[in-house]
């Protein structure tokens, strides 16, 4: 059977017959199409002549009836910044009905009690459902650095004629049915260029490779499909290279035992809605009363400024250390930082509030509107057109090089010191019981902390240093036809040694030695001895492991760097033995 014929039986099931014409205006089909399936449902015996249902047709419906709900919601949802700062993405309301109750009351009312939910961040905030609707909670650990095949996987065998959907999208009319028949994938007629799935005049949902059908996120799986479904997720979970797989790739594999016949249910332009940013929520409900949270209320009152006042609300991509999003002020744009997981361990807030007092008359750095030194919440003016420097673009490092080195040059002075080695230390006492995943870390620090003798032969006296100049810190921009530079985020500045800076650069952009040597030339002007070269390779081998001893701790509050925090290691370890050699070479 295809889906118009099913869908027919379903109707039938559903309501009386009346006419071929009603049929094909409920179905939206010809009334040709309706009367080739009439034929062919009672040539299969599934319909009398009287087009009353056989008990092969009950058959086949109880075969395929649903059975149970899993609903996504493990996510972060890093496009609801500043909304998820105080509750997660199911917990949206609209006109006071949370999106996640919505879809649960839906799937309940057709006769679903089964409901698992898939949760992760802010995991506690979805306790109460399990009281007031009978669900249950599966909590995905890896929700922070793997994508939704994960959360998939987690529940993979109880999927058999099963709703899958997500947990922040909201439906005028209720999606679930009592009865479904085959499998199928939500979507809109729009096309979305992200999208890999396209419908074709048979309605058959096929892959492609982009600028397909807009995706809604709710499918069905019958028991059948579902028996490919569950083979095809465990495949794709085995394999690291999926890790950031959304749960649909499981769609389609190429293999020909593993297709699934899935099929398109076609959702009205104005049928869903997808919650996913702020400006959503605002447009579809302006007083909804999760528009109010404390990042907005900060701006509202340091700026002076009414909600209407603030304008286009965007994500900018999440940071190592925090979340930030973008806002408009009468035509002005600015920017919000919100901390991170874990940085009132790792920041010093009071401490870099004192920094940008210090530093915000030099025109060095971007221009402060607030800073909050307590929990860490900064306003800062947007820079307009700006790029980051690209570290492998030669003109690019000499200009940020000049810019980095004229600031050592002002030698300021703040009253608190950013100690390398204590900040080892200080960072792996974070990690309470949890041991180093390296097994030879033990060895690689001793080796690490050898090298102190030698950095306090020839460091600089301390002046401010900047400790986070990495490239995407340096913003090069035009303002009134002048080229500008500034050099942003300041949050671990301190007192140390200034060339300290131009081994953090080498470390965040990855680069081999002769990248790193040629870093040294431009900053020196081909003028740095051999000395402080091997002083900033032993800087190099301990912002490393200090930086490994950072990741290790934000591993454990859920978030993971890749191959950031793996080099970082490498260069610990291979460049406390570079220096070594050189000490001994050169007689340093």
């Amino acid at each position: 059977m295809n889906n118009a014929m099913m869908d027919l039986l379903l109707l039938l099931y559903e309501e009386s017959y009346t006419t071929q014409r009603d049929l094909a205006k409920k179905i939206g089909i010809s009334t040709g199409l309706v009367n080739k399936g009439l034929t062919k449902l009672k040539d299969k015996k599934y319909l009398t002549k009287q087009h009353q249902l056989t008990d092969k047709s009950y058959r086949y419906l109880k075969e395929n009836q649903p059975q149970n709900a899993i609903i996504l919601a493990a996510g972060y949802g890093i496009r609801m910044i500043p909304l998820n700062n105080d509750f997660p993405k199911g917990l949206i309301e609209i006109s006071g009905q949370t999106l996640i109750e919505r879809l649960i009351l839906q799937l309940q009312e057709k006769g679903i009690q089964d409901i698992t939910i898939i949760v992760g961040f802010m995991k506690e905030k979805y306790d109460f459902l399990i009281d007031k609707y009978g669900v249950k909670l599966r909590v995905n650990p890896d929700y922070s650095s793997k994508n939704n095949l994960s959360s998939i996987d987690l529940v993979r065998d109880s999927i058999s004629n099963t709703y899958i959907l997500p947990c922040d999208v909201w439906f005028s009319e209720n999606p679930f049915h009592t009865q479904e028949l085959y499998s199928w994938y939500t979507v809109k007629d729009g096309m979305d260029i992200e999208s890999n799935v396209r419908k074709n005049r048979q309605n058959e949902l096929l892959p492609v490779s982009k600028n397909g059908n807009k995706m809604i996120g709710i499918a069905y799986f019958n028991q059948k499909d579902a028996n490919i479904l569950r083979q095809n997720i465990k495949i794709l979970s085995q394999n690291p290279e999926h890790d950031n797989s959304f749960w649909e790739t499981a769609f389609f594999i190429n293999d020909q035992d593993k297709q699934i016949q899935l099929y398109a249910k076609t959702i009205p332009e104005n049928g869903s809605l997808e919650i996913n940013t702020f400006e959503d929520l605002r447009s579809i409900d302006d007083n909804s009363k999760q528009l109010e949270n404390k990042a907005i209320s900060l701006i509202k009152e340091k700026m002076n400024v009414t909600m209407n006042e603030i304008d286009q609300v965007i994500t900018l991509k999440k940071g190592m250390t925090n979340r930030s999003f973008l806002f408009s002020v009468n035509n002005t744009n600015y920017i919000m930082r919100i901390p991170g997981e874990g940085t009132d361990q790792l920041i010093n807030r009071k401490e870099e509030a004192e920094v940008y007092n210090i530093i915000s008359s030099k025109g060095i750095s971007d221009d402060i509107i607030y800073i909050d030194p307590k929990i860490g919440y900064k306003i800062t003016r947007f820079i307009d057109n700006s790029r980051c420097c690209d570290p492998n673009d030669e003109e690019d490092l000499k200009k940020c090089m000049r810019v980095l080195k004229s600031f050592h040059d002002l030698n300021l002075k703040v009253d608190h010191t950013f100690d390398i080695f204590e900040k080892i230390n200080y960072y792996e006492s974070l990690w309470g019981d949890y041991q180093s995943a390296y097994p030879d870390y033990q060895e690689t620090k001793d080796h690490v902390m050898q090298l102190i003798p030698f950095i306090d032969k020839y460091k600089l006296p301390y002046s401010l240093t900047h400790i986070d100049a990495v490239p995407d810190n340096f913003l090069i921009a035009k303002e009134n036809g002048k080229e500008i530079i500034r050099l942003i985020d300041w949050e671990y500045s301190g007192m140390q040694d200034s060339h300290v800076d131009i081994a953090m650069f080498s470390i965040y952009s990855l680069y081999s030695k002769e990248e790193i040597d040629r870093l040294i030339d431009i900053y020196f002007e081909d003028n740095c001895d051999i000395s402080i070269r091997t002083k900033i390779y032993a800087y190099i081998s301990a912002c490393g492991l200090l930086w490994s001893n950072w990741c290790e701790y934000k591993s454990q509050l859920g978030i993971e760097f890749g191959e950031y925090s793996l080099r970082q290691y490498r260069y610990a370890k291979d460049y406390s033995r570079l220096v070594q050699e050189m000490v001994k070479q050169y007689d340093l």
